[in-house]
């Protein structure tokens, strides 16, 4: 969809394997493989798209990695991502989906912070799973400059 609308997507994962399946369906698009929690960008971003992937970083790098992403966007980017909506932090392991996931979140209140902390405003906050806590979030980049 983003290809036939004049974008040019790239995509980022750590598993091989989905890159492979990636590249085999998209073979003109850029892909980068690693680790979120260590990669840096190669340039500012006017959309960035992280759909149930950051809660699945470590919560002590949470702040870092969030953080990282907002300050990828070009001024006036936006980011749309989802979380767990809770109202603090939280950890722990399932297996919805066999096997066993780890999930985090910094909870609603403190990732509203870290987006204000790296220049963006929060656009949209959804709970779009009800009754589950899933949450997503559309947030736009308002200043280059962070704290």
């Amino acid at each position: 969809m983003l290809l036939n609308c004049g974008f040019s997507p790239e995509g980022l994962d750590i598993s091989t394997k989905m890159l492979e399946l990636a590249r085999s369906r998209h073979p003109n698009v850029r892909f980068h493989q690693a680790d979120i929690c260590s990669w840096k960008f190669p340039h500012f971003y006017d959309f960035i798209s992280a759909w149930d992937s950051i809660w699945h970083v470590p919560l002590r790098l949470q702040e870092k990695v969030l953080f990282k992403i907002l300050s990828g966007l070009s001024l006036g980017g936006i980011a749309i991502f989802s979380l767990g909506g809770t109202d603090g932090p939280d950890e722990h392991t399932n297996s919805y989906m066999v096997p066993p996931m780890y999930h985090s979140t910094l909870g609603i209140p403190r990732t509203l912070e870290v987006i204000a902390q790296a220049g963006s405003v929060c656009r949209h906050l959804e709970y779009d799973q009800y009754p589950e806590g899933h949450v997503y979030i559309i947030c736009q980049r308002v200043s280059l400059e962070s704290e």
